[in-house]
């Protein structure tokens, strides 16, 4: 595959924080604030009872984490992300012809395992800062990031069993099912970072696990705790499964070229850490003078450690994305996630649902496309 010449649609400006251009889905902002405001009121109060069944001190690290109480203990009004999952997960049960409000277990499970996934995520990666300010392991210490991380996934199996129906182990194996892909991303995501050469394939495939499988599994829950048969399930989370791949492109745009004001990350996050996103892997493949030259520097970089890779100046991340845009990863990037998009709307008419839920399904796959954050 000569990704060089696959994706010219797009027009990319070298600008940090851009990632579509202007011919990109008009976002319906009236809209979609509302859809994640309702899910955020809806699922909050009860995420904030399950945190705090949590034995101290892991009750107030996580409540640190969602961003409802600074590092000193003192009420907070922290960024507590923008709440997509849980918009969802109501709007699965909307689909399936049930009230929003039936989809509130499941949209908090799938918060709490995302929210696992972010406490060790962040050690994994060495990530000192997520939602604009010091990331849980960085104030707290990595032992409590990694046992408030698991004690959020047990919480999220807990809220949905203690239920009781059919339709909630329903819904519980396809959350451990989403969860064991998660891992198992995580697990390519550090395993690519040390090769020189990871395919576009198996780019694909890490992100399909490690985002796909989560949105996938928060837009079926709410479904299935609704009673929709696994057809009308397995659609939706293919919906979702693409839904997530077009997130994790963008994703991987704001890694490099994403204004740390908006992401509340570092300048060129993503190449301080070493990864194999796809805008870098699109630009190895690509071949030409920039992606050869991009692959010379980046073997170099690989043997180096991490306190040298820390030493690099801005200038030499900003070389670096420069040849990885030079090269056609930026523009195939943001095609790819223009193409996964529309697979994901596509798959909304292989189901009937309400007209209005399946507009505000298409909303909400508009608004994850052209995000700046």
């Amino acid at each position: 595959m000569n990704t060089s010449t696959r994706a010219r649609t797009s027009t990319s400006t070298g600008n940090r924080g851009e990632t579509v251009n202007p011919a990109s889905p008009v976002i319906d902002t009236e809209g979609v604030t509302a859809l994640l405001e309702r899910g955020r009121r809806l699922a909050t109060p009860v995420l904030r009872a399950a945190v705090d069944r949590l034995a101290p001190p892991m009750d107030t690290v996580a409540a640190y984490h969602f961003g409802w109480i600074d590092a000193a203990g003192a009420p907070s009004a922290g960024d507590g992300g923008k709440a997509v999952r849980p918009a969802l997960t109501l709007l699965s049960a909307e689909a399936a012809g049930a009230a929003p409000e039936t989809g509130i277990p499941g949209a908090v499970a799938v918060e709490l395992v995302h929210n696992f996934s972010l406490l060790h995520d962040d050690l994994m990666d060495g990530d000192e800062q997520r939602r604009h300010r010091d990331t849980v392991w960085k104030v707290h210490g990595p032992a409590q990031a990694i046992l408030v991380g698991d004690a959020l996934f047990a919480l999220a199996n807990e809220i949905l069993l203690e239920l009781g129906t059919v339709d909630a182990g329903r819904a519980a194996r396809r959350l451990t099912a989403a969860t064991r892909k998660l891992i198992d991303g995580q697990a390519q995501d550090i395993s690519y970072e040390h090769r020189d050469r990871v395919t576009v394939a198996e780019c694909l495939e890490m992100e399909g696990n490690k985002t796909g499988a989560l949105l996938a599994c928060a837009v079926s829950i709410g479904a299935v705790l609704g009673g929709a048969d696994d057809r009308t399930a397995d659609i939706l989370e293919k919906y979702g499964y693409h839904l997530g791949l077009a997130f994790q492109a963008v994703d991987d745009l704001l890694g490099i070229w994403g204004d740390p004001e908006s992401t509340g990350k570092q300048t060129w996050s993503d190449l301080r850490q070493r990864k194999k996103s796809l805008p870098v892997v699109a630009a190895l493949d690509a071949g030409g003078p920039a992606s050869e030259k991009l692959a010379r520097i980046l073997a170099a970089d690989a043997k180096k450690s991490e306190t040298e890779i820390a030493d690099f100046t801005e200038a030499e991340f900003a070389s670096r994305a420069a040849l990885i845009e030079e090269a056609g990863g930026r523009e195939w990037t943001s095609e790819e996630a223009r193409r996964q998009h529309a697979t994901a709307i596509a798959a909304l008419d292989e189901i009937d649902m309400p007209e209005e839920v399946r507009s505000q399904l298409t909303a909400l796959a508009d608004f994850v496309v052209v995000r700046k954050r």
